[in-house]
Order: structure tokens, then sequence, then C-alpha cells
């Protein structure tokens, strides 16, 4: 019995370093590729917005948080709008997905 609680527990470790891992990975990707117009914290910057045209959506805010991830994945990498899909980024969408997770208000 000892032995199947070490080894849930030691899984569980394993499986929430995964997520930071991808979130951490994310961030940089977001970092690079999104963060000029989605602001580093997700709140967008409204200098791009305007010239643009567009509007930018809070990243943190229920309408985005409450999309799927895949839809989330789909936006990035095909576009949406006037966001043209990112084909610079560094890394799969799910990682930066997991990052926006981390952006939830």
């Amino acid at each position: 019995m000892k032995k199947i609680a070490v080894s849930i527990l030691a899984l569980t470790l394993i499986s929430t370093a995964a997520i930071a891992a991808d979130a951490k990975a994310g961030q940089a990707a977001y970092d690079k590729s999104c963060k000029g117009c989605h602001g580093a914290a997700g709140s967008p910057n409204p200098a791009v917005a305007k010239m643009l045209s567009a509007n930018i959506p809070e990243l943190g805010s229920a309408p985005v948080q409450s999309q799927t991830d895949a839809d989330l994945a789909k936006v990035i990498a095909e576009g949406k709008g006037k966001m043209k899909p990112i084909k610079t980024l560094i890394g799969p969408p799910e990682d930066v997905v997991a990052f926006l997770r981390t952006l939830k208000k």
C-alpha cells in the first residue's frame, strides 16, 4: 500500500512539473510572438489596437478563458479576424495556451 501511495505522489509531482514546464515554455513563445500586441500580462497594447483599428481582447478575461484549449490553439495557429496566424511561434500552440491559462482573472 505504501508503494502505491508513493507511486501516485511521484506521478502527481511529475504531472505538475510537466504542466509548469509547458506554461513556462509557452511564456517564452508568448513573449517572442504575442506580447507586442497582447501585452506582457495579456492586456492589449492600446497603440497597436488603434493602429490596426482592432479590438484586441484581454487574454485573462472570462470570454477568452471560457474558450477550449483547442479553440485557443486554433486561433494561435490559424489566426482570427485581423490577427494573422503566428508563423514565428517557437513550440506548439498548446504551450502558449498553458501560459494563457495562468493569466485568468
